[in-house]
This record gives structure tokens, sequence and C-alpha cells, in this order.
């Protein structure tokens, strides 16, 4: 620092910067000047930092005064909100899938009710289908209103069976609410996804005219109820597959209809019972095609054979020779073959066949027993979309646990022989045991899916030769021609057949059935239909097949398809 006198003799002092001390004409530096290089910092004012001190306090003091404000000023007002209002997760409905019939047609889909505000299920309003689909019982709240189902849930049929891919996946909605139940906001956040819609192998025309068929053979003639199934030979693929009676879709899944709702349940008519899967029924004669491809494989008998039948067939009692039992015919069918037994259902020419009578030998139970489930009769099939029963093929162990110190007869064969005795199958069955006499040799598994192609690789191959199953393929087409099955012979369609009468309930009622296949000269279908608990005397189960059979001639692309 420096000074000088002035002229008021007060001296002034200047501050001197060492840059300018230490710095001569030769060490100047390259300053910027213009970013202030080269100047030393100065501190920050006290007026500065006073400011924004300041600043700072009001802020806070703003910050802290809302704060108390709201946590005590208007806590009881948001306390009382917050009480008053409600954040619900509810769920967003995933829409079902649709179920198709092979050709596109809906025979269940969803439709939104305006009165209830939530998507209900739909069927097709036709006879024949509600055993085959099945019904829906819908979401459901309890008290509370929380809902303790919260899809719709397939509980019969197609609906039940494929119920998780028909079901897709629920979303989530938000819901604020107020004390009084007003909505505030809602919000989805998570969105549903849709079921995966199920095309089935059914044809919805020739599935209602099978149960028309049924309905209108039932309603005449006085049987309790029926089932029937048409099946591709060559894929498994069902065409139709019905029981009857059946329920109303509707009233079940709306649950509302308590009186009739009793009435299915605990009444005498069994509607939940699917016949083609879940009803036992003895076969009576549709067995007879089989036992005798069985007596041909075995070299018991020759095509030609002549057998003697009279009506009745006497068996002398091994104790008593004087004394006999008597097996009776359905008719004195005189001297029949191979051909006419089958044509004709002649019951002595197969007690014999089955059980042995004089020269004649027989195939015994063992063998029955055994080309019996060959076949698959008495055995689940596999069907791939519902559940089934077994049945009952009669044998020795069987008769020895069903009734212990009881031995086993030679009626017990005799009545065998003809599907009597202990015999239970499903219809199911007996379609897939025909359609592997129509394929000449291979048993496919019955399908409700639509195919994309053939299911042979899932078959059980038949150990008959073409001779064989030709005796047995002309004797079914003469029961169509000339037998007992007359009312399906037409010109135009060439239907093979045999048809059976089981005796129920002390003989006072009967079971009656027709099993076959078409077209005769180059088979893709085979049928089967059962008709339930019908008087002694009534109309056969060919009647209620009829119409199948002229659908097929009406709609002849219905063999191509």
């Amino acid at each position: 620092m420096q000074w000088r006198r002035t002229r008021s003799s007060r001296p002034v002092f200047y501050e001197l910067n060492p840059d300018e001390i230490l710095l001569d004409a030769d060490n100047l530096p390259a300053f910027d000047t213009q970013q202030f290089e080269g100047r030393i910092e100065r501190p920050i004012a006290k007026r500065t930092l006073s400011i924004l001190l300041t600043g700072m306090i009001i802020i806070v003091g703003c910050f802290v005064g809302r704060l108390g404000f709201l946590q005590i000023a208007r806590a009881a007002w948001y306390e009382t909100k917050s009480e008053q209002n409600s954040l619900d997760h509810i769920p967003v409905f995933a829409d079902r899938g649709v179920i198709y019939d092979r050709n596109g047609v809906e025979l269940s889909w969803n439709s939104f009710d305006t009165e209830r505000g939530v998507s209900i299920r739909q069927y097709i309003d036709k006879p024949g289908f509600a055993s085959l689909v099945g019904y829906v019982s819908y979401p459901t709240k309890d008290a509370k209103g929380v809902y303790w189902q919260e899809r719709m849930m397939g509980r019969d049929g197609i609906e039940k069976e494929f119920d998780s891919a028909l079901s897709g996946t629920n979303g989530t909605k938000l819901i604020e609410e107020d004390v009084n139940g007003v909505k505030i906001s809602e919000s989805t956040i998570v969105p549903p996804e849709q079921g995966t819609n199920i095309s089935l192998s059914i044809d919805a025309r020739v599935q209602e005219a099978l149960a028309q068929g049924i309905l209108d053979l039932a309603q005449q003639s006085g049987y309790a109820g029926g089932a029937g199934a048409v099946m591709d030979i060559h894929t498994g693929e069902l065409l139709a597959m019905t029981s009857l009676p059946e329920y109303s879709q509707a009233v079940l899944s709306a649950g509302k209809d308590t009186a009739l709702i009793r009435e299915y349940t605990q009444g005498s008519t069994r509607t939940f019972l699917n016949r083609m899967t879940h009803g036992l029924y003895t076969p009576g004669s549709i067995i007879k095609p089989f036992l005798a491809l069985a007596a041909l494989n075995e070299h018991i008998i020759t095509p030609e054979r002549i057998i003697v039948t009279t009506g009745t067939l006497k068996v002398p009692n091994p104790y008593n020779p004087s004394l006999f039992t008597v097996f009776k015919d359905n008719a004195d069918h005189g001297l029949v073959d191979m051909k006419k037994a089958i044509t004709v259902s002649s019951n002595i020419y197969f007690y014999e066949v089955g059980g042995g009578y004089g020269s004649q030998q027989g195939l015994g139970i063992a063998n029955i027993e055994k080309y019996a489930r060959l076949f698959g009769i008495g055995e689940k099939t596999g069907i791939d979309s519902a559940s089934e029963v077994a049945g009952t093929v009669p044998s020795v162990s069987w008769k020895a646990q069903r009734f212990p110190g009881d031995p086993w007869r030679i009626g017990d064969t005799y009545n065998t022989s003809i599907g009597q005795y202990g015999f239970q199958v499903t219809p199911i069955q007996m379609l897939r045991a025909v359609a592997g006499i129509a394929s000449h040799g291979t048993l496919v598994t019955p399908t409700l899916q639509k195919a994309p192609s053939s299911r042979v690789s899932d078959s059980v191959q038949l150990p008959f030769t073409i001779a064989q199953y030709a005796v047995v393929d002309e004797a079914m087409r003469a029961v169509v021609t000339e037998g007992t099955g007359t009312v399906l012979n037409t010109t135009d369609m060439l239907v093979a057949a045999k048809t059976g009468t089981a005796q129920i309930k002390g003989n006072t009622r009967v079971n009656s059935w027709v099993i076959g296949f078409f077209p005769a000269d180059h088979p893709r279908f085979a049928f089967t239909v059962l008709m339930e608990d019908g008087p002694k005397v009534s109309t056969g189960a060919t009647h209620a097949f009829r119409p199948v059979v002229d659908l097929f001639v009406s709609t002849p692309e219905l063999l191509t398809q």
C-alpha cells in the first residue's frame, strides 16, 4: 500500500494489487478479462446472505404452516373423508370362449344382459344339445357383496370338460366409492383375456336329426329316454352324440327355478345322466356280430355250417337227465347258417356257437370275454372330452366275486352269448366296436374335437381276415334289406345294421338297440341308438335313426365333410 499527500494535507491511501507489483512488461499473463480471469474473487456480500436466509425462512414457514393446517385444523375433515370413501379391487370378467360345431354354427356364446349388467351364456335352441354342451354357473357374491366365485364355471358337458380353456383370465378394476356407495372414480388396472374358442366335430344338422328321432320315438312308444351317436370310422370324430331327456341350460345357469331343478335332481328321469358315456345297459343281440367273428377266427364253425333251430333248446340236467333246462329263441327259424342267424337274430344258433351243443363246439366263456374285450366292449373308450364308465363282461371270476359259492353253468354261457346275463355296456363302447367292423379292423378313439388329421395312429388293430369281415358285412346288410332293420332300407343310402332287444325289470320292459354303419359298400360312418325302458311290444330303435339316414340322402355333402 502506498500513500501521498493532497492539497488538503490529508493522506489518501491506494491499495496496490500484488499483480501490479510483480508483473512487468515482459511477464504479462494472457488473461481473458471478459471472463474475469486474473481477478481475485471477492467474498459474498452480507446483504446477499441475509436476503437468501430470509427467503428460506419464509418458505419453510409456509410449509410448516400448511402442514399444521392439514394435520391439525383440517384433521377431522380428512378423517371423515377417508372413512367415507373406499377403494375396491373388483374382477373384470373375461368373455368366455365360444363353442362351435364343425361348420362354425354357434352352440354356446355370450350376450350382454342389460338388466343384470353382466355377460350371460346363450345356447342353441334345438333338441339334443344340452347334455353335449352342458351349462355354466355365474359369478356369485356373498351377503357382503364380495365375489366368492369370480368367473363363469362349466358344470357339465363341453363347458365343464374344457372349462380352463373356455374361461380365459379375469382382469381387475379399481373403484372408489363414498359412504353412500356412490362411485367416485374407476379405472381398469389389469385388462381381461378372452377365453379360447372351441370347434367341435359335431355337425349341428346331424345332431338335431338324431335327437328329434329319439324324442319322437320315445313319445310315440313310451320309452323313458334314449341316446345315440354317429362317428367317422377313420378319425373317430363324432358328428353327433346326444342323450335324452335333457335339462334346460338356462334354468340351471340362472339357478332360480328351484322346483324344476329339484325335478331334475330328484326325479325318476335321470336327466343328468349322459347315457352315451355313463349309462350301462344289457346289449342283447347287438353282441352277435362280434361273436360271429370270434367263432370264425377260432375255427369252431364255418359260415356255411347249418344249425337247426326249432324255437327251443333243451339242455339235460347233469344230475338228473330226465330234467331239462329250456332256452328259448325269438321264433322258429328252421335251418340257419351264420348269415341268416345274424339276419333273423337267432338265439339258438348263438347258444350253440357260444356254449356248444351236441357236436357243435362252442367258444366258451373265456373266449367270449376275450373277443368282447378285443373290441373294447366292457372297457372305457378313451373319449377325449368326457368321463365314462367301463361296464361288465361276464366271466367265471366275475361270477365268483358277485355270487360266491354259485359255480359257472352252461346256461350262464348261453345267456352271455346273446348279450344277456351280466353284460353291461355303454352306447359309446358299442359305437366304437361296430366302427371296428366297418373299418375292417381299426378301433379308433372317439373324439368331440374337430381333428385336423386322421387319428388312426391312436387306434387298435383287430386280428380278423377280410373274408371273415365280409361274412359279417353281408349279414348286417341283410338285416336292413330283409331282417329286423328294414325301416333303414333305402336305395339312396345303403345301410348295414344289427338290432337288439334286451329284457329288463323282470321281463316287463325292454331296451331297444341298433348299431351299424353306412354307406354299406364303402363305409364312412358308424352309428348306435339306444332306446331305454320301453314297453315289451314297442317300435324298435331303428325308427329313431331313420331321420339321420334321410338327412344324409337329402344332404349328400355330409358324406364328404
